[in-house]
């Protein structure tokens, strides 16, 4: 089955994020534990943990199927030492804070090289910092986005990601969140069929859909291999629908989180809703 959302609000406490979901008719979502754009929170009350497991569970939400997503201050594979072990203090934090909550899953862009070393030794920093962060958490996966490309971002190939993966000792605590805007203008086409069979294809020669945890859900401003993140609406812009026609009815997307980034958040509802009108019957 699939489980599609969007990436719901968190405002007033981590608790809202569930019922926030219900209100557009998710059945997954994804929500930043604290500010996307700030170091550093305030713990998590324990009232609000309990209040977010027992609205989780009142709309009928699984933990496995919530992709909290971390910091964008984040880079695992920063070339300099003070911005990396911020970087990794920071990932543990959110790995723990998803702990907390009873989530499995924690989505993170792999980082950036910034021009300073070679992106080979920048993903091998990020394999370093992942598996510093395991082996000091328990349970929770890392699930590494794919990225557009732009600037010095690393993950904007699959065999980034395969890099990254090869280098992470628990694999299975070790995933990957494919986002069909950043793949599409990283230079991986999905406006056909056949183009969606040949992508999806060597997705699985090169990574594994072993290690697919989700998807980010997302049409594109910019064309094709343009390297430039910009995402739209699914039903405007660059991509077009076949490739989610073929999501959802590929059943090697079934019971993932599939989350809407998508740039209108008055049109989730009827975007969920024409995503689940895709299925065949």
């Amino acid at each position: 089955m699939k489980r599609v959302g969007a990436h719901v609000s968190a405002a007033g406490g981590v608790e809202n994020a569930p019922l926030n979901a219900q209100a557009i008719g998710a059945k997954a979502f994804a929500l930043f534990t604290k500010s996307q754009r700030r170091w550093t929170a305030k713990p998590l009350t324990a009232k609000s943990i309990d209040a977010f497991k027992a609205n989780l569970d009142e709309v009928g939400i699984a933990p496995e199927l919530v992709l909290p997503h971390d910091s964008y201050l984040i880079n695992l594979g920063h070339p300099e030492q003070e911005g990396l072990e911020k970087s990794r203090a920071a990932f543990i934090d959110e790995i723990e804070r998803c702990a907390q909550l009873g989530l499995s899953l924690l989505n993170f862009h792999p980082g950036a090289h910034l021009r300073k070393i070679s992106e080979e030794e920048s993903l091998d920093r990020v394999a370093e910092s992942i598996n510093i962060a395991l082996d000091k958490t328990s349970d929770v996966i890392a699930v590494i986005e794919n990225t557009a490309g732009q600037g010095s971002t690393l993950g904007y190939t699959f065999e980034h990601l395969a890099h990254i993966i090869d280098g992470v000792e628990d694999k299975s605590r070790v995933g990957v969140c494919l986002d069909t805007c950043h793949t599409f203008v990283s230079g991986y086409d999905l406006r056909t069929t056949g183009l969606c069979e040949q992508t999806f294809s060597e997705f699985e020669r090169v990574v594994g859909f072993k290690y697919l945890r989700a998807m980010h859900l997302n049409g594109s401003k910019t064309k094709f291999g343009s390297r430039v993140d910009r995402h739209h609406s699914l039903d405007q812009g660059e991509l077009g629908l076949n490739l989610f026609h073929f999501i959802m009815n590929d059943d090697r997307f079934d019971e993932i989180p599939m989350v809407l980034e998508t740039i209108d958040a008055e049109l989730w509802p009827a975007e969920i809703e024409m995503l689940y009108g895709f299925v065949d019957s």
